[in-house]
């Protein structure tokens, strides 16, 4: 396939993964790519195009937060597997990670106007379903990368780094940061953008996403160690309520750790069986990816019985409209093999 004028690469080979229904008859297609890889990065199950780049969005935040954890960060400035949590976080703004965020900044000397991810109103409205206040005191604490920008500042006030510049390419944490992704992607397949809270993020192949999550899973680095036990022992921080990165850690009880990204991204890591996963929605529709991810987990013998457990609402999810009628389903399109589990 062609690549896009003016692009670092060609449009990836995604193929049909999910189709919705209504009265019978299919109305919409989400196309997508599947990549389940063992320690080795062998593809071991996958649909589309597993070598097809993919911006990492929000899956690359535990490399961000790496550097700071490799140079003593945490004991520094006296955080705990809590704040480590929110440094990797895409959070709902509930007040538990506001108030983590802002402890953040006190200890370090920053102020929210340091920040410089912008600010949203907070994810747990929106997942919940409720309505923000008009009134709501929206501030960039609330903003799902705040935790990412806050450790983003104290890696800069661990080395005496100024901040008004920590977004730049080109300054001494992002050096650092790209240096440090390097060493879990191939060099030259690194695609450099901007991510939606403006700080910088690299393209991969979507196969390669899968293997950092199954080496941020399995590997005993010291660093690794920290980031997997922070993130699967807080996904209530990594995530929020009513989130999928919550179900999916809690579903895998302590077993799998979990990063979604923007625009239809979703990486796993499995600990017990060395795997990474990562799945990929063309279209960026959020249910489309939670359906996707349930779908692949089933399929693969990973989840026997998703209705009793924290995934229920995304297994072949009905559709319903505003009175609750049903009017189509969500069907999977892909089939993987049952994986030999040990």
């Amino acid at each position: 396939m062609k690549a896009i004028s003016g692009s670092n690469g060609r449009i990836p080979s995604h193929v049909p993964l999910l189709a919705t229904t209504r009265g019978g008859a299919v109305e919409c297609v989400h196309f997508g790519s599947i990549a389940v890889v063992d320690h080795a990065g062998r593809v071991v199950a996958g649909a589309g195009d597993t070598d097809g780049i993919n911006f990492s969005r929000s899956t690359l935040k535990p490399l961000q937060a790496l550097p700071f954890v490799e140079d003593g960060g945490m004991a520094q400035f006296g955080f705990g597997s809590q704040e480590l949590a929110l440094l990797c976080s895409s959070h709902s703004g509930e007040s538990v990670h506001v108030a983590i965020v802002q402890s953040i900044l006190d200890r370090i000397g920053a102020g929210t106007a340091d920040l410089q991810c912008g600010c949203h109103p907070p994810r747990y409205f929106a997942a919940t379903a409720t309505a923000c206040p008009a009134s709501f005191p929206i501030s960039a604490l609330h903003h799902n990368c705040s935790g990412k920008h806050s450790g983003f500042l104290a890696y800069c006030r661990l080395h005496g780094h100024r901040w008004d510049d920590y977004l730049d390419p080109d300054s001494p944490l992002q050096l650092r940061i790209r240096k440090t992704a390097q060493d879990f992607f191939p060099a030259d397949a690194l695609v450099a953008g901007t991510d939606g809270c403006s700080a910088p993020n690299f393209a991969v192949p979507l196969r390669d996403i899968a293997q950092l999550y199954c080496r941020l899973a399995c590997d005993d680095a010291p660093g690794l160690r920290a980031l997997f036990f922070a993130m699967t022992r807080h996904p209530d921080l990594v995530s929020g309520t009513a989130r999928i990165d919550l179900a999916l850690m809690r579903t895998g009880a302590g077993d799998w750790v979990s990063k979604i990204g923007a625009d239809g991204l979703q990486a796993i890591g499995v600990r017990s069986l060395g795997l990474g996963i990562a799945i990929r929605i063309a279209g960026g529709d959020p249910s489309a990816l939670h359906v996707a991810t349930v779908e692949v987990l089933h399929q693969t013998g990973l989840l026997q019985n998703p209705l009793r457990t924290a995934l229920a609402p995304h297994f072949r999810t009905a559709l319903r409209n505003a009175r609750g009628t049903q009017t189509g389903r969500f069907v999977s399109l892909f089939t993987l093999p049952p994986l030999a589990l040990r």
